[in-house]
């Protein structure tokens, strides 16, 4: 698979998962779930207006190129926002994506960017997408890494927990 397939169905089944948790019945109903799905591919819109010479960089970014990179999280919520603007009416995976592509990649203890928010403060829907977006990375072959196994990137994962992603 290319890097990216994996992102929806691990996070419909993330979300399906969680369906009935207390924490998280109230927002992952069956419908939300689907607008959720919908709303995934648009998280990093914002990289398109990042240079190439960034975003296919096979070693490691200088201090400068990653302040960079960081905008894209800025970028996709602006340009989306730019298309709910355009529409009649609001368009429910519109608004979910713009959330999605501003904080998916905030960390459950704050130390995230854009604007360090931590815990609840954080969308659902961007911490089920931050959970589904670094599973794909870390099992995917990129121009800088190649694939971790699964049990890897699952205790890596498991590692993060209550710091990087939502307990």
């Amino acid at each position: 698979p290319l890097p990216g397939e994996r992102r929806e169905p691990t996070l419909r089944a993330l979300a399906t998962q969680l369906q009935t948790h207390p924490r998280f019945t109230h927002f992952l109903t069956a419908d939300a779930i689907e607008v959720l799905v919908r709303s995934a591919p648009l998280h990093d819109i914002g990289k398109v207006g990042i240079p190439d010479f960034i975003l296919l960089k096979p070693g490691k970014l200088t201090p400068d190129e990653w302040e960079i990179m960081k905008t894209h999280c800025r970028l996709g919520r602006d340009a989306i926002e730019l298309a709910e603007s355009d529409a009649e009416q609001p368009v429910e995976f519109l608004r979910l994506a713009k959330d999605i592509a501003h904080y998916h990649h905030e960390k459950w203890d704050g130390s995230g960017y854009p604007e360090g928010l931590a815990g609840a403060a954080i969308p659902i829907s961007a911490r089920l997408m931050a959970l589904a977006d670094v599973f794909d990375a870390l099992i995917s072959r990129r121009v800088y890494k190649t694939p971790l196994p699964l049990e890897q990137a699952v205790a890596i994962i498991c590692e993060g927990c209550g710091r990087h992603f939502d307990p």
